[in-house]
């Protein structure tokens, strides 16, 4: 059975005459005439019931209608689904987030995406290192993720999105939680450090400079895979760290966050694969770029007359 026998089919029951549907459906009356009892004898019953005076559905031909106009409902819908996929205004964004930057950037993003691509759902996926993101970046199992540091990777794209500052976590208790006001780089000269498990984290990175500007090189007595663990290390006394001012957001019990003005920020982007063939990502950048998330012009080590930023990928 094809769809265009249950468009003509559907035509007749409308209007319950064939001279008429045929004019409405652009096609010859014998066309139509044939193409109905093609569908008649395919289901082995009757649908319309014809005299020289009138057309009439059987029982059949009424069911069938209703079976039909929901069947071609749903085929539109397929149909104009999958355009607006084609062309953009449709379809998923699978978006990753590093640490905690999720706090800050995801009502942000949606509300851009929401308010110009109503039809684009966003999977977001959160607390991912920014190695992570990169290799499901490359693979193909993210379309985008937001994350600290640039990269160089001429397979890839970096739209900047502003930095974060960084701030000291300190456990209850510990000698500078009660010092009121922010805190120097060098009252922390001979303290033990609690940093991210993973050696390209862009957060230890701009930690590490931070205490080297301040002339001294800080001493990493415990590591963890992510926030959560470098949390529970902090609260429970084992050390101090300097990490993202997002991070306040999670009220950690236990735990102190203090300003250190002289600590480097850590630099937030945007990061999709280069020369990105979905329209959808196309779209939901154009979207970012239009509503100031992120910068119109993206750090792509391809381009001509474009800075390059040798970044420690984290």
């Amino acid at each position: 059975m094809e769809i265009k026998a249950l468009r003509y089919f559907t035509a007749v029951a409308e209007t319950l005459h064939f001279g008429e549907a045929a004019m409405r459906l652009h096609i010859a009356q014998p066309v139509l005439s044939q193409t109905i009892a093609r569908l008649e004898k395919e289901l082995g019953t009757t649908l319309l019931n014809r005299t020289t005076r009138k057309v009439e559905l059987t029982d059949a031909g009424a069911y069938l209608n209703r079976e039909a106009r929901r069947v071609l409902a749903d085929v539109d819908s397929m149909f104009a689904g999958v355009r607006n996929i084609a062309g953009g205004s449709a379809g998923i964004i699978r978006i990753g987030f590093t640490g905690t930057t999720g706090f800050a950037q995801l009502a942000r993003i949606k509300q851009a995406v929401g308010e110009a691509l109503p039809n684009i759902t966003l999977e977001v996926h959160t607390d991912l290192l920014t190695p992570a993101q990169l290799e499901r970046i490359r693979n193909g199992q993210l379309d985008m993720g937001i994350l600290r540091g640039h990269t160089s990777d001429p397979e890839l794209e970096t739209y900047p999105l502003g930095t974060e500052k960084l701030v000291a976590a300190m456990p209850e208790g510990h000698r500078l939680a009660s010092v009121e006001g922010e805190l120097a780089l060098k009252e922390f000269e001979e303290e033990h450090f609690i940093a991210f498990g993973d050696p390209r984290s862009n957060v230890n990175a701009r930690a590490a400079a931070s205490c080297h500007a301040a002339g001294f090189t800080p001493h990493i007595a415990h590591t963890a895979p992510g926030t959560a663990g470098l949390l529970a290390l902090v609260a429970a006394g084992a050390g101090v760290a300097f990490i993202p001012e997002s991070v306040q957001a999670l009220r950690p019990q236990g735990v102190v966050f203090k300003s250190v003005p002289e600590t480097l920020p850590t630099d937030l982007a945007l990061v999709t694969r280069a020369g990105a063939s979905s329209p959808v990502v196309k779209h939901v950048i154009e979207a970012l770029v239009d509503n100031d998330v992120v910068s119109a012009d993206a750090d792509n080590p391809d381009r001509p007359n474009n800075k390059q930023i040798p970044v420690t990928q984290a």
